[in-house]
């Protein structure tokens, strides 16, 4: 059986796993990672999307082994326990959910949209999540949220740099 060693949301795993094991099916079933909802098994939905070295990628479309010396963040990981991650926040006070099913893939398929382009369109934020499907909402408000996000996002960046310089 061959082994893997993986990082999940900070913390280190070495497990020994079936050759045909789904990322989805390790991070649920193994590492109780149950925020990684799987809709479809197909990779047509997105719910299960988590970020691999920082990009996202559709788990039930990714093997176990293909993880092996990689750093995986679920949605689980984005808050620090205590405060929520700027886009999770976003994503709540925007009413940018209804179920909640999809939620999990928009916020992980959008952080990976703000780190190639910071100050999106409504447009881009569209094609950007395109791959993810929200069979509830209508998107508006998850397009606002995003927006929101990225300049909540950006804000905090700009304060950190000023916080720098200062030192």
């Amino acid at each position: 059986m061959p082994r893997v060693s993986v990082e999940v949301d900070g913390v280190r795993y070495d497990d020994d796993v079936e050759p045909r094991l789904l990322l989805a099916h390790y991070l649920r079933d193994r590492l109780g990672k149950v925020g990684t909802p799987i809709g479809c098994d197909t990779s047509n939905c997105g719910a299960c999307t988590v970020l691999v070295d920082g990009l996202s990628v559709k788990s039930c479309s990714v093997l176990a082994v293909q993880a092996d010396g990689h750093e995986i963040t679920t949605v689980e990981g984005l808050g620090d326990g205590q405060n929520l991650h700027p886009m999770q926040r976003a994503f709540h006070e925007e009413h940018a959910l209804q179920c909640g099913y999809c939620t999990p893939g928009m916020i992980m398929a959008a952080l990976d949209l703000l780190r190639e382009n910071a100050d999106p369109s409504d447009e881009e934020i569209r094609a950007g999540l395109e791959g993810n499907l929200c069979r509830c909402t209508g998107y508006q408000n998850i397009v606002r949220a995003v927006r929101r996000a990225a300049d909540d996002m950006r804000q905090a960046g700009s304060t950190e740099q000023r916080e720098e310089a200062r030192s």
